[in-house]
């Protein structure tokens, strides 16, 4: 049994979740998302918990199992508390902006690389970190790894884009090599 798939899924209040025999809708205070259900796999609902089941043990039905309620879960987070990703500028004259709709990163170019945020997220800029909030959190991964691939955080000096937290690790550069 899948040690994920089993668990079930509760549904926060403010969030309506809609079952159908081939998608999931959930409706909550940050929007409305949904997800295709694969053959195979159902889910029920009871009370404020919601449980994914499969048709058999076989090996595709097995795989997506946990994903499916993975994917279930995101979509009641996402539209009732959001999800965020920070992401920090490095590097001596990188910033960043918001221009209507767009992200302007100046990250060492001789241009100002110009960003569309997708629909449904939202971006800020404080000093030198970028905080994108949205409900679809595979949305905002996409988003922030397309932001991050602008540049990319480089190993000798640590500049770039990375996000908060993310350890970059460092090489030692020609003259130490040399010292040494």
């Amino acid at each position: 049994m899948s040690r994920i798939g089993i668990k079930p899924v509760v549904v926060n209040d403010g969030v309506t979740v809609t079952v159908e025999p081939t998608s999931i809708t959930a409706k909550g205070p940050l929007g409305e998302l949904s997800i295709a259900l694969p053959h195979g796999i159902s889910v029920t609902q009871k009370d404020n918990k919601m449980t994914v089941a499969r048709l058999s043990d076989a090996k595709q039905y097995r795989a997506l199992h946990g994903t499916v309620r993975n994917l279930l879960h995101n979509i009641i987070t996402g539209v009732s508390t959001g999800f965020t990703k920070k992401l920090e500028l490095v590097g001596i004259g990188y910033r960043a902006a918001i221009e209507g709709n767009d992200l302007v990163l100046q990250v060492g170019y001789t241009h100002p690389v110009r960003m569309t945020i997708p629909e449904g997220l939202q971006a800020k800029v404080e000093k030198n970190v970028i905080t994108v909030t949205g409900a679809d959190k595979q949305r905002l991964g996409q988003f922030c790894a397309e932001v991050r691939q602008v540049r990319k955080p480089e190993p000798y000096k640590g500049k770039g884009i990375r996000y908060q937290g993310e350890h970059v690790r460092m090489k030692q550069g020609k003259a130490m090599k040399a010292a040494a």
